[in-house]
């Protein structure tokens, strides 16, 4: 009886777990398929769709009547009139690596009752990463355009496809059928998607090529649309009474009726053949005008997809393998250098532009000197490139030479910006500009730092800003910020300043003068102060006259648990120097910069150590630390001994098994805010 209760017990929360994850996928399909403005990367979407079909092939009696499997796209936007598809536009399974495309292959020859040994012919194209559009023809005529839809009525877009490249209003020739679906996608060139977001404003700007592509098919005025470069290749066959034998076949046809498909179409016998085409697609793929995501596999034979059929909103007889939403190849087209805020000096490779997890990537960092000869980067090299959250993306390894390598790069011997001098502390790879006062680069940087969302947040304002004001002189030290207003004429003669926005940047930092003390503290950018240390010092010192007065006194700070001799070192440097000191108390004459708020001793969390691991879904990250804080917890990054909570999100990863095994307790999101609740 025990065992079958906990069984009970299990598929509860299997049942609730699925429950949960159809509202996460259905609620970002929405976002990605009718609204076009996803919230997550490719890869966060994958993985929870992974995980959800885990679940599914493990627990088939548990799957939902309105799961993610049974849902295509997302409902239809009441915008447009309806279109029902005369056959259902089916999306694609997604593969990840060789043994799901096996796993696919062998699913077939089991349906199809073949032996293991027998070759089936499979065609391979890339996958556009675009909008997938269905059209109808009667008669060589276009008769309608629609767009996916939930596979079974789209939105009818047929007056917003006039001037799309690719798309005729009559087929040429005269062997077409008396009536034809033809299924593909729109999209738009890199080029043309960089110009066409260049002539719209920050808040217009679109993401990436595909939400440009949908947002400008799904104008509500046609002549909005025609003034975007939107193009069409065909990948698919709908309805047709006409017979075709092959894929071959009907992409032959395509081209006599002046439809475009890839070119880059191959026909497989084996599965080792389509996972070399696969990796020859991922190495072109930053050369293509236009993004993709993956390579599609589908079965040859006509006559094979009408036996196979489909499974829930799946075609049987094709499959997507993707590429990795955080990992892809490209070409270095040069190499240059970068002075961060605290001098480093970091060479950053210049990429051929290339589509990773949704965003567009033309920069990668190589870190460090030491690392740029360990793996022998050079310039016109092929390189595999990782993106990890919204950092800029990092160079893995070389995949390919170039052919002409004598382009060795060397540590500049000088700061690339205020050719001052460098030099490198013996326990770290770094390169620094030690002209720290006089160096441009590390002066911008602190500024950009100091109105950062985590600094003081002064909203609207940003690196293009902050450049623009420091090359006209309006600003130079951070506490010039709060005298912009001097030079309100002047902006209001500068492109792209207005009355309203200058205004608004006026309101922004009106609102940002009223800050914490460790939010100040993290703010005005000390080397080696970073959110937690900043909170351990206001927590200290409680109020920003005893930070000042303490700054320097060497015996005080070395007592604070948690303070390491190298931000020791920097606190005493920094409020050692003239013009740090000037600049600190003209701030606080500008600033209401509130003291520290000591939390309540009946706070549960009071002088705990916590930490966050994975997705937080009710509510951000900064929010939640901010949370904790207010309470009198302590936030670190790490799980150690001394950590007394690890709060869990979800996918946690590393840091969730680390506190099971040092058996620190672990709380849910819900656990952690029904604890914290008045």
């Amino acid at each position: 009886m025990i065992k079958k209760n906990n069984i009970y017990k299990e598929e509860e929360e299997i049942k609730k777990r699925l429950e949960k994850l159809s509202r996460i996928i259905n609620k970002h399909n929405l976002l990605y398929h009718q609204k076009d403005k996803p919230k997550i990367s490719d890869k966060e979407y994958d993985d929870y769709v992974k995980e959800n079909n885990k679940l599914e092939k493990q627990y088939p009696h548990l799957i939902l009547n309105n799961g993610p499997n049974t849902i295509v796209g997302s409902s239809i936007s009441n915008k447009f009139k309806k279109i029902e598809h005369k056959s259902a536009m089916l999306s694609l399974a997604n593969a990840f690596n060789k043994k799901d495309l096996s796993d696919f292959i062998e699913r077939l020859k089991k349906f199809l009752n073949l032996e293991e040994k027998t070759n089936i012919s499979f065609i391979g194209e890339p996958k556009i990463d675009g909008l997938s559009l269905n059209l109808l023809y009667e008669n060589g005529k276009l008769k309608t355009a629609s767009t996916r839809g939930d596979g079974k009525i789209g939105e009818d877009v047929s007056n917003n496809i006039i001037n799309v490249i690719g798309i005729p209003k009559q087929l040429n020739g005269w062997k077409h059928p008396k009536e034809i679906e033809i299924r593909g996608e729109i999209f738009l060139n890199k080029k043309d998607f960089i110009k066409l977001n260049s002539n719209l404003q920050e808040k217009h700007k679109f993401s990436n090529p595909r939400n440009a592509a949908a947002g400008s098919l799904r104008q509500l005025d046609p002549n909005i649309t025609k003034t975007r470069p939107l193009r069409f290749i065909a990948h698919g066959l709908g309805y047709t009474k006409k017979k075709y034998m092959t894929v071959n076949e009907f992409y032959s046809e395509l081209k006599l009726w002046g439809i475009p498909n890839s070119n880059l179409t191959k026909t497989f016998n084996s599965i080792d053949s389509m996972m070399d085409y696969y990796h020859v697609i991922e190495k072109k793929r930053s050369s293509l005008k236009y993004d993709i995501d993956g390579v599609v596999f589908k079965i040859h034979s006509y006559d094979l997809h009408d036996r196979l059929g489909f499974v829930g909103k799946n075609p049987r007889w094709a499959i997507a393998l993707k590429f990795s939403a955080e990992k892809t190849s490209t070409k270095i087209i040069d190499i240059d250098f970068q002075v961060g805020r605290t001098g480093a000096i970091t060479p950053v490779g210049r990429l051929e532009e290339v589509n990773i997890g949704g965003v567009l990537v033309s920069n990668a960092t190589l870190h460090n000197f030491d690392e740029i000869a360990k793996k022998d980067i050079r310039i016109g090299d092929i390189v595999q490139i990782q993106r990890a959250g919204d950092v800029i993306p990092q160079v893995i390894k070389v995949i390919e030479k170039a052919k002409n390598r004598n382009n060795i790069i060397s540590p500049p011997k000088f700061c690339p910006v205020c050719n001052g001098n460098v030099s490198k502390e013996k326990d770290e790879a770094i390169l620094r500009c030690i002209n720290q006062y006089n160096c441009d680069a590390q002066k911008i940087g602190q500024l950009v730092h100091f109105v950062s969302k985590q600094g003081i947040n002064i909203d609207g304002f940003g690196v293009k800003q902050i450049k623009q004001f420091y090359d006209l002189n309006f600003i130079k030290k951070i506490d010039d910020i709060f005298l912009i207003d001097m030079h309100k004429n002047n902006i209001l003669e500068l492109d792209g300043w207005g009355d309203q926005s200058y205004n608004n940047l006026i309101k922004s930092i009106d609102n940002s003068k009223k800050i914490n003390l460790e939010r100040f503290i993290f703010a005005i950018g000390i080397r080696y102060v970073g959110e937690t240390i900043s909170t351990l010092l206001a927590k200290e010192f409680l109020n920003i006259d005893n930070f000042i007065n303490n700054s320097k006194n060497y015996e005080r700070l070395i007592n604070i648990d948690g303070l390491g001799p190298k931000a020791i070192d920097s606190i005493v440097d920094y409020f050692s120097n003239t013009l740090n000191q000037k600049t600190i108390l003209n701030l606080i004459k500008k600033l209401t910069i509130s003291n520290f708020r000591k939390p309540q001793s009946s706070s549960f969390f009071n002088n705990k150590s916590i930490v966050f691991t994975g997705s937080l879904l009710k509510l951000s990250r900064d929010e939640a630390k901010h949370l904790a804080r207010e309470l009198g917890a302590t936030i670190t990054s790490t799980v150690s001994k001394r950590t007394d909570y690890v709060i869990v999100g979800d996918k946690p990863g590393s840091k969730a098994k680390k506190a099971m095994e040092l058996k620190i307790p672990i709380m849910t999101e819900d656990d952690w805010l029904n604890k914290i609740k008045p």
